[in-house]
């Protein structure tokens, strides 16, 4: 990793994140598009600057579809007019979403022949971003570009970290992640981890996790399995997968799990919040296919009809800079109702992330009292404010003094002024245990598994709730974890304590 003040260096002014879209006048073809699905991208592109009308006219500068067939169904040749350049694809919202500016326009127009038919299939399929980039000119050789990564993957040394930071809301100057070179391989990887979690298998799930967190920071296209082979997290099963796609563009492994019936479908239910593998496996085998099938399910809690309900919202990632609004609301309405209390959004926003799938919140009070009964004002105020909008989980323990006095609530918010569901988790720990739940909720899994099996290496347990002295079970394994934990009061003197080399939240994203 560079040092932060090289990173904070740029050559040219960083494109505006809120206002990607910014002089775009849109027409939206909704023939085909799910109406919840419609409603989203309507919501993208206004918050990024872009205005949404309702007929075609000289102001307007893009149109979208879902295909040709659908724009030809609604609009017709003759209605297309002068607009034909500029009829996209709905894709292209989505990947310059994902990586924070507007991608090239090429890779997904939609063009028709004098007939009005839709020209060959590969013309109406976007090329990855990764397949753009890969044309521009390599800056080393691949060889000197693994040892690059090498070096930068290093961690820093330790650096002082106060008990509790004096401003919970990090700067929004953290570095974004870099753009990923290698987008087919990690989206065939990521599908892989929902596969393997919705069948249960967290073991194999893990490791396309970290190479993931290995593949997308290389600063250069993989070509060759070969390239990748004495990188970390990348073995010989994985090395060959590599090099399969990057032979053919796909991976038969996947595609013989997308085409089992039973696989396909319990993955699909795994992704529904609320449903895991057992669950999942259940419903298939009652003869359950698609989500539409679930509607009627009377096995379903509360709070999985909620998961399916708001199915795609969740799914939809948020931007940074409404998590960032979004947690200052928080804090004004904590302030309000408890001066002093001090809250941070973990997860991937506070590793400095340019987008955030939830918002996870953690909270405490320096005086290690106040933080009882917190949670259940904090919630009342914020439905109050319709910040809040459906509960998913909800316990208390800091007054009963059960469970480490662990407050806990799971629900789904909304942006202020807009009805789209977003996942939120609150996280209330008492001021003695808030080092270990602020590196848990932080992440990302890759260090949390890495800081756990180093704690157990020295012969103790680690979890949200502390690090915990355990005996010694049968075969070298640990047995039962003391009650107490140790008292290590910052997140770095956990660090510390288990030798491991400390780390900024930005620089989590192993």
């Amino acid at each position: 990793m560079a040092p932060k003040a090289t990173r904070k260096q740029s050559s040219s002014p960083a494109p505006d994140p809120d206002r990607i879209f910014a002089s775009m006048v849109v027409f939206l073809v909704a023939y085909g598009v799910q109406t919840r699905r419609l409603q989203i991208w309507k919501q993208k592109l206004v918050q990024m600057g872009a205005t949404i009308v309702n007929s075609l006219s000289k102001k307007v500068t893009h149109v979208f579809a879902i295909n040709s067939d659908a724009l030809l169904h609604q609009v017709g040749r003759q209605g297309l007019g002068s607009y034909e350049r500029s009829v996209l694809l709905y894709q292209w919202v989505e990947d310059s979403l994902r990586v924070g500016v507007k991608v090239a326009e090429d890779l997904y127009r939609i063009r028709l022949d004098s007939e009005g038919e839709s020209t060959p299939d590969i013309s109406l399929v976007p090329k990855s971003i990764s397949e753009e980039r890969s044309h521009r000119k390599k800056k080393r050789s691949s060889l000197d570009d693994v040892e690059l990564f090498k070096a930068e993957s290093r961690p820093h040394a330790p650096s002082p970290a106060n008990i509790i930071p004096k401003s919970p809301i990090k700067d929004s100057s953290l570095p974004y992640s870099p753009p990923d070179l290698n987008k087919n391989i990690n989206e065939i990887f990521g599908k892989l981890i929902r596969i393997y979690r919705a069948l249960g298998d967290d073991r194999r799930s893990f490791s396309y996790y970290k190479a993931i967190g290995v593949i997308e920071k290389l600063p250069f296209k993989i070509e060759s399995g070969e390239q990748v082979k004495d990188l970390p997290a990348i073995g010989k099963s994985i090395q060959d997968h590599i090099q399969e796609i990057v032979t053919t563009g796909k991976l038969s492994k996947l595609e013989h799990f997308e085409t089992d019936e039973k696989v396909r479908t319990i993955s699909l239910f795994g992704e529904v919040w609320g449903i895991g593998p057992a669950t999942a496996l259940k419903l298939y085998e009652k003869g359950h296919r698609t989500l539409d099938d679930l509607k009627d399910e009377d096995s379903l809690t509360n709070s999985q009809r909620l998961g399916l309900k708001y199915f795609d919202e969740i799914g939809t990632r948020i931007p940074r800079h409404e998590v960032q609004e979004m947690v200052k609301l928080l804090q004004k309405v904590g302030e309000d109702i408890l001066p002093g209390v001090f809250i941070v959004c973990g997860g991937s926003y506070r590793r400095g992330k340019a987008s955030c799938g939830d918002l996870d919140i953690v909270v405490t009070h320096p005086d290690g009292k106040s933080h009882k009964g917190f949670l259940s004002k904090y919630v009342k105020r914020l439905k109050d404010l319709r910040f809040l909008r459906e509960d998913l989980v909800f316990s208390t323990h800091s007054e009963e003094g059960t469970d480490s006095g662990v407050d806990t609530y799971f629900g789904l918010c909304t942006y202020p002024g807009r009805e789209l569901r977003h996942r939120i988790d609150f996280k209330v720990y008492p001021r003695d245990i808030h080092a270990f739940g602020l590196i848990a909720w932080t992440g990302n899994d890759v260090l949390n598994r890495r800081l756990r099996l180093l704690a157990e290496s020295k012969g103790y347990r680690l979890d949200d709730t502390g690090l915990f002295p355990a005996t010694q079970g049968s075969g070298g394994k640990l047995g039962v974890r003391a009650s107490t934990s140790l008292k290590l009061e910052t997140e770095k003197e956990v660090f510390d304590f288990l030798e491991f080399p400390w780390l900024e939240p930005e620089e989590r994203n192993m």
